[in-house]
């Protein structure tokens, strides 16, 4: 039984939800529009202000499913709400970003600098340098674009050095002592 799949998605009043021909959801409001695929093992009911999804069989695959249904079109319908936000700090010294056109210009201290192209859909702001704000409506895409990014020069262990998520914890090593 799927916990998660068997909770009420709750509608926004600004927010559309349209499923066409029993598999196609498309989610529209103030921020843009969404569309996504239903499985096949999963049917989607709009009823008022609220959105439930029910599998159509109780087999084990249907029931994972069921659980990730709910689980994206939520994220559909708060993406198109509200939106999503990722954030990155950039540690050390002489270590940058700055956005120049559709380019997120990273200096990370390697001998060349790093052009990230910005995906549509995407919106990136750099402030003072060393902040990273990554912003947009598809959860999914937010996250992959933040570990991107991070993956140029994750933090490393000694001195701390590199990308990482605000709030990020980095457990530091002892360095080398002296005999």
């Amino acid at each position: 039984m799927s916990r998660i799949g068997n909770k009420s998605i709750a509608l926004p009043k600004d927010v559309v939800v349209v499923v066409s021909e029993g598999r196609d959801v498309s989610v529209v409001g103030p921020k843009g529009e969404l569309s996504w695929a239903l499985p096949k093992e999963v049917c989607l009911d709009v009823s008022g202000e609220t959105i439930v999804l029910r599998r159509l069989s109780d087999t084990r695959e249907a029931a994972a499913k069921h659980g990730l249904a709910r689980a994206v079109v939520a994220n559909m319908v708060k993406g198109v709400a509200v939106g999503f936000v990722k954030e990155l700090e950039i540690q050390g010294v002489g270590f940058k970003a700055a956005l120049k056109g559709d380019l997120l210009d990273l200096s990370l201290g390697f001998s060349h600098p790093i052009a990230f192209p910005i995906p549509s859909g995407i919106r990136i702001v750099c402030s003072d340098n060393t902040k990273v704000r990554i912003e947009g409506i598809d959860k999914q895409l937010v996250g992959q674009v933040a570990a991107d990014i991070r993956a140029y020069y994750p933090p490393e262990p000694y001195k701390g050095k590199g990308v990482r998520y605000v709030g990020e914890k980095v457990h530091r090593k002892e360095g080398k002592t002296v005999q």
